[in-house]
């Protein structure tokens, strides 16, 4: 028992400290996201691929964009200096990836976040922590009281953080009854195509990723950026426009 309590003190010291590191590093900066709009995209996987897509969505729309993009953890530092880089650059939008790793170590925190969108929970992908523990880690960026949330309807795990919602709008994606719904996709070697609906208008979406879960990715970048108010049109455009390396 005292070396639990020990534990959870020692925790609470931890995030006591990255938080008050976060708060120095946005005065330090700043705070140029005062400027900007920030894209939060977490989830098991597709982060990057989704963020990818939104980037040429965004690009396509004629906005100045930025992305982090990466699955691995990064340190709040690194975050705050991409920012002010952006900024700099005269971005308008900035699109981030985090893991359930950064989540843990308060790498948001005192940041407006627009959209937080969540692409997945697969729990067979989650390698270094209990499901419960990821969800938690989870749940602090959901907390921060995005502007919008959106969330995979198709998820197995969906009913266990429908909970998190936008403080303006949430929206689902997926096959079932989804504000953005996948109506069909076909499969091909070299890429994908896929039929979707946005209220009730359909758009046709291609990518040179192959795979069903490129479908699912796909889906949740027409969310994000149909969120945002970005035009059927420019949605398709940027998803063709985005070449992985």
């Amino acid at each position: 028992m005292e070396k639990r309590e020990t534990s959870k003190k020692s925790g609470g010291l931890k995030a006591k400290k990255q938080r008050l590191q976060a708060k120095l590093l946005k005065t330090y900066y700043g705070n140029p996201i005062r400027d900007m709009k920030l894209i939060a995209i977490t989830g098991t996987t597709g982060k990057t691929t989704v963020a990818h897509y939104v980037h040429e969505i965004l690009r396509c729309a004629n906005e100045k964009v930025a992305v982090l993009a990466s699955d691995q953890p990064f340190k709040v530092g690194m975050l705050h200096k991409f920012l002010s880089d952006a900024w700099k650059a005269g971005a308008n939008y900035v699109i981030v990836t985090v893991p359930a790793e950064g989540l843990r170590d308060n790498v948001f925190y005192g940041l407006p976040i627009t959209v937080a969108a969540m692409t997945n929970f697969l729990t067979a992908g989650l390698k270094d922590m209990e499901p419960k523990e990821y969800l938690d880690n989870e749940k602090t960026l959901f907390d921060m009281k995005p502007e919008i949330v959106v969330l995979n309807q198709d998820d197995a795990n969906y009913d266990t953080f429908s909970e998190f919602k936008g403080k303006e709008k949430t929206i689902t994606f997926g096959q079932s009854s989804s504000e953005v719904k996948i109506l069909n996709s076909k499969l091909y070697n070299k890429g994908t195509e896929a039929t979707i609906s946005i209220k009730s208008e359909i758009l046709n979406v291609a990518t040179f990723i192959p795979g069903e879960t490129s479908v699912s990715y796909m889906a949740c970048a027409a969310a994000i950026a149909n969120s945002l108010g970005v035009s059927n049109e420019k949605i398709m455009d940027g998803i063709a426009e985005y070449m992985p390396e």
